[in-house]
């Protein structure tokens, strides 16, 4: 049973190549079935939000691929060079996965330490792995002990007691860092998902009230606005909206910019010059960042809300000892049992060898003593099988022992030429 991990977040790919990696749903569905092709009999899990692009694979009668296998696969997946992503691309194994997969599901691996938005994006890609039918009882196991994790987090520590997000950083450490109040102001919201409806619900509490949203489904955009208060606009009508608003959300799952610059261009004359602050929160860019370098534009990308990120991981760093050690307990609880199923065969080898000699010399016995009534011979094959179960029960517990620390080669073999298993 092996486990391999290659991905990138924030702190090692640049936003550039990050936008180019990423996966929408769709093409999540579609590299996986292609995963089951090129590596028959491994499980894969996908993982791919705005901050990383993570492949999580296992094998457990053939060994999950090799790293450097799932790098060239992402690259081929995405059209890239795989020497382009090589540099920038972690990999880890085994245990390593474990630790990084119960961390980033914590939220202790987030842009913003603690944010809850990651744990239903891990959802999503385990949900994805099933439809796409590379889940498997390993990485089952695993992602089931992920969020076992996270809410322990959640509940044991502070890091869960106060809902902070990138939407909330993005409102309260950038737009309102130019302007003074939100009730004056025109919102225009593009993008009408998870992220999207966050967001308005934190320009909501802000104190905007004026806000539009549209999105390319026109049905999505009339549901959001009328759950949350808001004005539905039509999509085609984006860069007459764009004229008008003081304050853009862009939170949409486009493969290319939805705002070009010669689209922006053409609002120019309508703005009169008037401050406009662009929050794009999509990877790939919704915006193109040329748009930045225009008068009077404050366009901010996710990678931008770094600052505002290390300060807020610094106000909660106090409570990181006590999620990490949390992730340490369930990472060797879960490797513990990993390593103890890994002796399965072992087990189930000396327990058949124990039972059928067992079965042999009572079968002996019985022709001997043919006077033995059938509550007789029951109570003596209690007895044979309750004397075979202590017997046992050393080597066995050894075993589960063994397997907290790592998994138990030596202790096997040694059972394995004790009582001549094969």
């Amino acid at each position: 049973m092996t486990l391999a991990l290659v991905g990138g977040t924030h702190r090692t790919v640049p936003l550039d190549i990050r936008e180019r990696l990423a996966f929408s749903a769709e093409q999540a569905a579609e590299a996986l079935a292609r995963f089951r092709d090129r590596f028959p009999g491994r499980e894969g899990v996908l993982l791919s939000t705005c901050n990383r692009v993570e492949f999580y694979a296992a094998g457990e009668r053939e060994a999950a691929p090799a790293e450097d296998d799932i790098l060239r696969f992402l690259a081929d997946c995405r059209g890239l060079d795989a020497g382009l992503l090589a540099p920038v691309l972690a990999r880890r194994r085994d245990d390593a996965v474990v630790r990084h997969l119960f961390s980033v599901a914590s939220g202790l691996d987030s842009m913003v330490l603690g944010e809850p938005q990651i744990l239903a994006q891990v959802k999503q890609a385990w949900a994805i792995a099933q439809d796409s039918h590379t889940a498997g009882p390993l990485t089952g196991e695993m992602f089931q002990a992920a969020l076992r994790t996270a809410k322990r987090v959640a509940t044991e520590t502070a890091l869960g007691r106060q809902r902070v997000s990138i939407p909330s950083l993005a409102v309260a450490d950038f737009a309102a860092g130019v302007f003074e109040r939100f009730d004056d102001k025109r919102v225009l919201l593009v993008g009408a998902g998870k992220m999207a409806a966050e967001t308005l619900r934190y320009l909501r509490e802000a104190g905007a009230r004026d806000v539009t949203v549209v999105n390319r489904t026109a049905g999505r955009a009339v549901e959001l606005a009328a759950r949350l208060g808001a004005r539905p606009g039509r999509f085609d009508e984006l860069t007459a909206e764009l004229a008008a608003a003081d304050l853009v959300v862009s939170t949409t799952g486009a493969d290319e910019p939805v705002v070009s610059l010669d689209a922006f261009l053409r609002t120019e004359a309508a703005r009169a010059g008037r401050p406009l602050v662009v929050l794009d929160l999509a990877v790939p860019r919704d915006f193109d960042p040329r748009i930045g370098d225009r008068p009077g534009v404050w366009l901010y990308s996710i990678d931008d809300l770094a600052g505002a990120c290390d300060a807020n991981r610094e106000r909660r760093r106090g409570e990181l000892p006590a999620a990490q050690a949390i992730v340490e307990e369930e990472t060797a609880r879960f490797m513990g049992d990993l390593h103890h199923r890994a002796t399965a065969p072992v087990i189930e080898r000396l327990r058949a060898g124990w039972s059928e000699t067992g079965e042999s010399e009572l079968d002996r016995l019985f022709r001997r003593l043919p006077q033995l009534g059938e509550a007789e011979r029951a109570e003596i094959r209690q007895a044979f099988e309750r004397y075979a179960a202590k017997l046992l029960h050393p080597p066995l517990a050894s075993l589960r022992s063994e397997s907290r620390s790592g998994p138990p080669h030596g202790l096997v073999e040694a059972l394995k030429r004790l009582f001549d298993l094969e």
